[in-house]
């Protein structure tokens, strides 16, 4: 019997290498969640707009055709189009929380439906990394949908400067950051901490991350300037601001890919770690 097993595992492995059989339970994971994704595409669409779209609606529509154009008449165009880069910047992130952290917090709750997942022929680090991948792709989606907001609805013009090989590099790597970051949260927060998750975590990141200011404009600040610098989100805005904005001030370049690198293997390692210890829970 023992003899038989072992050629019969043997012969499998000749059949289908492991590195075939997991490349292939990995993207079946992943076309099942982008299947689940079109089939909401309605849900996905609203929580996606809402928040870019309220932003730009009220900072630059609203605000110049009351006359409370921020920073001043001369200074309301240059708002509004590095308000882009932050709002982008702030898409990413919300669909890295949005589309892995909420989904996992209630996969992991009473129903246990992560167990579906983890019967995929695939190891669960593996599982926990397709997480951060639909995170990304959800990400980049979301920022690609900032584009036609900022060309329809601001009152004052936008003037975008686009640097593609800065933004087709660095898209991908917020995209990373933030389903990394998602599967930390959704590993860490029980689904009774969901409200907290949004008071103590994603305002926070929201309006400590540069979204409405060059990092550089801190200097008067000097405490809070070097404070935000623990905050992801700083280095996606002033990474968007070098990517679309010409004539604004931001982040050196090595600075910003170094600290998102950095930020994505730190959430990587503790959330495939944290995903891990939560399944064998």
């Amino acid at each position: 019997m023992t003899a038989t097993t072992t050629h019969d595992a043997h012969s499998l492995r000749e059949l289908r290498p492991a590195g075939q059989a997991y490349r292939a339970a990995f993207i079946g994971l992943l076309g099942r969640d982008m299947y689940l994704l079109r089939k909401s595409v309605r849900v996905f669409l609203l929580r996606t707009l809402i928040q870019p779209l309220l932003l730009v609606f009220v900072f630059t529509y609203v605000f110049p055709k009351t006359g409370q154009s921020v920073g001043g008449s001369s200074g309301a165009s240059r708002f509004s189009t590095q308000l882009v880069a932050g709002v982008m910047g702030l898409a990413i992130v919300f669909q890295g929380i949005q589309a892995v952290a909420l989904p996992l917090v209630q996969e992991f709750g009473v129903s246990r439906e992560i167990e579906d997942r983890v019967l995929a022929p695939l190891p669960t680090w593996m599982v926990g990394l397709q997480k951060i991948v639909t995170g990304l792709l959800q990400g980049l989606l979301g920022a690609c949908l900032v584009f036609p907001i900022a060309a329809l609805v601001p009152a004052t013009p936008v003037h975008l400067n686009i640097h593609w090989a800065v933004l087709l590099t660095l898209a991908p790597i917020a995209g990373w950051v933030a389903g990394a970051l998602g599967l930390v949260l959704g590993t860490k927060v029980k689904p009774f901490q969901v409200p907290l998750l949004f008071s103590l975590i994603v305002l926070p990141l929201t309006f400590l991350g540069c979204t409405y200011f060059p990092w550089q404009d801190l200097g008067r600040v000097a405490w809070l300037k070097w404070a935000v610098l623990a905050n992801p989100v700083v280095y996606m805005t002033e990474g968007f601001r070098a990517a679309l904005v010409g004539g604004i001030p931001h982040m050196p370049l090595y600075a910003i890919y170094g600290a998102l690198i950095g930020f994505g293997a730190l959430f990587t390692w503790i959330g495939v770690t944290g995903f891990e210890n939560r399944v064998v829970t």
